[in-house]
This record gives C-alpha cells, structure tokens and sequence, in this order.
C-alpha cells in the first residue's frame, strides 16, 4: 500500500486594500450624474479621505461620474464640500421596499480645501 502524500493547506489572508480607513458617517448628500444637471438626494454611511460608501435613489453604472455635494455638521451650521466621484462599485437593488443602491464611489476631484475639511471631520469623529 503506497503511503498518501501529506498536502499542506495554505489558507488565504484578505489584507485591507484601502489606503485610507473608513469613518462611518450617516450623512446626506445631493448627486447629479453628470452631464445631467438635475439632482437627487442620498445618504452617505462612511468616508475616508479616497472615497464613500453612498446609497442612492437609482441604479448607477460602474465607472459613472457623479458630481456630488457632502453635508457634514460643523458646530451649529451644517457646511458641505462639493466633489467629483466616479462609482467603482455597486450592490444589487435592496428592494423596492429601500429605494436604493449601495455603491463605492472613489473621489477623481476634490478642492484641496475641501479635502483639508473632510479630514478634519473625520478625525473629529475619531478622537
């Protein structure tokens, strides 16, 4: 009887990926799908200093630009920063019952400024 080779199982470790850590946030936010000037409320359920994690009121396509609005409070005024997003990915439909999708949107254009007052308000989460 010929003995069994012995297989060494090497398992799979899932390293995050992001540059940036996620801050979770519960958010509105105004989106327009660019070119169209028309647009549409939505809420943003964390951010980082690359991205969002967005839901939104309809179906958007992988790669789509958004021009987006983020109001954030800051003392007793809520303030916004405005940006360009490109969708990098998004969930199937969670039902008519929701009214929205889910999806990644990756910043392709942020003020410096407005970059300056994202971070200061993610790290006024963390502390």
């Amino acid at each position: 009887m010929e003995e069994k080779e012995r297989k060494i199982h090497y398992g799979i470790v899932n390293f995050e990926r992001r540059k940036h850590p996620r801050v979770n946030i519960d958010l509105p936010i105004e989106y327009s799908l660019l070119p169209s000037p028309v647009s549409r409320p939505g809420r943003a359920l964390n951010a980082s200093e690359g991205g969002l994690l967005v839901y939104l009121s309809e179906k958007v396509e992988i790669s789509q630009v958004l021009q987006l609005k983020l109001f954030f409070p800051s003392g007793s005024e809520l303030n916004g920063i405005e940006l360009i997003a490109e969708v990098a990915w998004m969930d199937i439909h969670l039902g008519k019952d929701w009214g929205d999708y889910r999806c990644g949107l990756r910043f392709v254009d942020i003020s410096p400024e407005g970059l300056n007052k994202l971070k200061r308000f993610l790290r006024s989460l963390s502390e």
